[in-house]
């Protein structure tokens, strides 16, 4: 009977820590997720504020390149 019951607790000590290796890896991927969501969120913000400016250089360069060959839109 000790035996049963050494092999047993081992085999639930296995199993639980089969299942809190789980855990773990959900936790991870939250983790990893709310990274991704910031980056986006920063790339979102960052495209809209330059975007802006953006624009405004090319249409310099547009105007310049349109002046200096005579040709118009």
């Amino acid at each position: 009977m000790n035996r049963a019951a050494a092999y047993l607790l081992t085999m639930f000590h296995v199993v639980q820590g089969r299942f809190e290796g789980q855990k773990d890896r959900g936790a991870t991927a939250v983790e990893y997720g709310l990274m991704v969501g910031l980056i986006a969120v920063v790339i979102i913000v960052a495209v809209a504020l330059l975007g802006r400016q953006l624009d405004g250089l090319f249409d310099k360069v547009t105007e310049q390149l349109g002046a200096g060959s005579g040709i118009t839109e």
